[in-house]
């Protein structure tokens, strides 16, 4: 089944065309990375399949699962540093659909958060100040927050950006765990071109337009890929200057597999 399914979908900024015609579907049990350079549309499509920003044209449609019931991280410089709660009562906001604070949760929205703060490592933190704490302690329990809130989805705005080597490897650890083990499907904005390839199953380039929408094997036969990575690796660039661009670009509609 399709959890998520976009139809030639456009987002507009006054006159600017941020996003254009992209359709897209990804399967339950899914792992996908957007991934294209800086200002290609990533942060404002995931903005959108969240209901943040609104379409100008196309639809999103969601099956089985509400958009207040998407696990949503948004990018970490987006988030207010200077939060009063505490651990605990931010881990606990994500079992509110419509977010914000609640005076009274029940015992099994307590549990849940009890649990992802353990699944997260931020169990010892849970009293102290959201503010205290270091940016990849914050990243994590902002993530304990996200999965309060699905069982389903998880979508993610460049989750690794703030943390440092060893942190970036504990959390996506964890992803591919909620992945593999819980069935948890994830959509995953990254910069990090080499961590998308090795982490997902399925990568869609985003340049404006949807340029390549498939499994990480045939993204990397293509020249978006070859773009990506020609500045570390220009051989490589060089030794595959024969494809053409045409061969490897879909915008057109395109199923994202369960692979």
């Amino acid at each position: 089944m399709n959890l998520l399914e976009v139809k030639n979908l456009t987002v507009r900024y006054e006159r600017q065309t941020a996003v254009e015609n992209v359709s897209f579907s990804l399967a339950e049990g899914g792992y996908a990375a957007i991934v294209g350079e800086n200002g290609s549309g990533k942060s404002t499509l995931v903005k959108t399949l969240v209901g943040l920003i609104p379409a100008s044209d196309g639809t999103v449609a969601l099956n089985g699962i509400t958009r207040g019931e998407i696990g949503y991280l948004p990018q970490s410089t987006v988030v207010q540093k200077d939060f009063p709660a505490s651990v605990t009562e931010v881990v606990l906001t994500g079992c509110l659909s419509g977010g914000g604070f609640h005076p009274f949760y029940t015992k099994a929205q307590k549990t849940l958060a009890k649990e992802m703060m353990a699944l997260l490592g931020v169990t010892p933190f849970a009293k102290k100040s959201f503010r205290e704490l270091s940016g990849g302690q914050q990243q994590r329990v902002l993530l304990a927050r996200a999965l309060c809130a699905t069982k389903k989805l998880l979508i993610l705005d460049e989750p690794a950006s703030v943390l440092d080597p060893v942190v970036t490897h504990e959390l996506y650890a964890i992803l591919r765990q909620l992945n593999r083990e819980r069935g948890i499907t994830i959509l995953m904005v990254s910069h990090d071109i080499h961590c998308a390839l090795e982490q997902a199953k399925t990568i869609l380039h985003m340049d404006r337009t949807l340029r390549f929408c498939g499994p990480t094997d045939a993204y990397m036969e293509t020249p978006e890929y070859r773009r990506m990575i020609g500045d570390c690796q220009p051989e490589i660039h060089a030794h595959h200057h024969h494809h053409t661009h045409a061969e490897h670009t879909n915008t057109s509609a395109v199923e994202v597999d369960n692979i």
